[in-house]
């Protein structure tokens, strides 16, 4: 098994930088998600050193949607991040953690009157999705007596090789404006009193693994600063989203570098922009490629039983990493205290939800498993806590934060009363 630099095996157990993954379940019960700070620093850094080597006017803004835990935004924040925001809360978490209103970019294709005017409030720029939107953000910034900045989201008609649900920049897509209609989304802007048109937007999907699309999407949105540029708006940020892959899969999957990701785009976006001579922000929205890794979720072995096939029985299931179920997405597993015994026997790692699909890793080679055992799920920080649930009644357990030799909690578990606490009794029922 290929682990990444961070994680390693000491007297049988899998380790997290300084940290023993027994140990920390032991301190802080199962399941357990538990990130490394460190990590996610290290992969900020190379992501942004890899693109302000060709430039240097480089804005980074977390897609928050990744992982929206308060101490994650606080870590990038601390290294000048900004974030993609799709909602109030993500808004809040990221004022919260000391993110600037203007390093934030409110995206979103269906945005609710009160998401407008608390863009316009905080004085946070749009990516604004259709006309409708642009006249409803106007009306609201009227009605405040501002301006706010924005920039339309142009949707490339680009396939990439990624899951269908996660492509965003496909023609059918929800998201943005075409390509061949967005010169009259921004005539309509300029018309209006109450928004500025200032940059470029574009978000073509996740999980890419490879950097031939993402170079594509370049030279579409520097034809389209070509165009605006001729009636009259120049660019001040072209944004060309996030989606950077990462290899969960680490002994077959091959993922671009930060470096061959800037290597790929860098080139087109200079050569676009001396070309019309402009000097825009190059604003990129990494999510996945700055947290996945930094995360394990830890979860023991309840029972094992051989049917069909052998069971490992945990107690996570879907309700706390959807991924698997959702997409049929695949994470590495570990059996964290026998992680240097050898693999014997296939098993399932099944979960405890009610539910046929709860399977976190079909039919893995593991060491012999038995009550009691700790399994670690590998590259859970993007998309794990962020969408887990309270299925079948289930609180959502603790989140833990590692920095050097510290750990803390950064979430605690919710109990039976976090579930009721928002539940009101009806008054025929009293």
């Amino acid at each position: 098994m290929i682990l990444p630099s961070h994680l390693s095996v000491r007297d049988s157990r899998l380790r997290i930088g300084e940290h023993d993954t027994v140990d920390l379940a032991e301190r802080f019960g199962t399941p357990l998600y538990v990130t490394s700070e460190d990590r996610i620093r290290e992969n900020f850094g190379r992501l942004s050193g890899a693109l302000t080597a060709h430039y240097p006017k480089i804005r980074t803004l977390y897609a928050a949607k990744a992982n929206g835990n308060l101490a994650v935004f606080k870590t990038l924040a601390s290294m000048g991040a900004g974030a993609d925001v799709f909602s109030a809360g993500e808004v809040a978490l990221a004022l919260a953690a000391g993110m600037r209103p203007e390093s934030l970019l409110f995206n979103g294709s269906s945005k609710t009157s009160a998401d407008l005017a608390l863009a316009v409030e905080k004085g946070i720029r749009v990516s604004v999705d259709s006309p409708d939107e642009l006249r409803q953000l106007d009306r609201a910034a009227g009605e405040a007596g501002k301006t706010v900045d924005i920039a339309f989201r142009v949707n490339p008609a680009i396939e990439v090789p990624t899951h269908p649900k996660i492509a965003t920049g496909l023609a059918t897509s929800k998201f943005g404006i075409p390509a061949g209609q967005i010169l009259d989304a921004y005539r309509e802007a300029l018309a209006l009193e109450h928004v500025n048109p200032v940059g470029i937007h574009c978000h073509i999907g996740s999980q890419i693994l490879a950097v031939e699309p993402f170079a594509r999407e370049v030279g579409v949105l520097i034809d389209v600063a070509r165009d605006l540029i001729d009636i009259g708006v120049e660019p001040k940020f072209i944004d060309i989203g996030g989606g950077l892959g990462i290899p969960y899969r680490r002994e077959t999957d091959r993922a671009p570098t930060p470096e061959e990701y800037a290597g790929a785009v860098m080139p087109v976006f200079l050569r676009g922009i001396k070309d019309l001579g402009i000097e825009p922000e190059l604003w990129v929205e990494p999510g996945r490629w700055l947290v996945a890794d930094s995360t394990l979720l830890l979860t023991r072995v309840n029972s094992v039983k051989t049917a069909h096939a052998a069971f490992a029985n945990v107690d996570a299931g879907f309700n706390l990493l959807i991924r698997p179920t959702m997409y049929d997405s695949y994470h590495e597993v570990v059996a964290a205290n026998k992680a240097d015994a050898p693999a014997v026997q296939k098993y399932s790692v099944t979960g405890p939800i009610c539910e046929t699909g709860d399977i976190l890793a079909k039919d893995r080679m593991l060491p012999d498993l038995e009550a009691g055992d700790l399994i670690a799920v590998l590259d859970a920080g993007a998309y794990g806590f962020a969408m887990s649930s309270q299925y079948n009644s289930r609180p959502r357990c603790a989140e833990v934060l590692l920095a050097g030799e510290k750990a803390a909690l950064m979430r605690r578990a919710e109990t039976i009363d976090d579930l009721t606490a928002p539940m009101v009794t009806v008054p025929w029922q009293e």
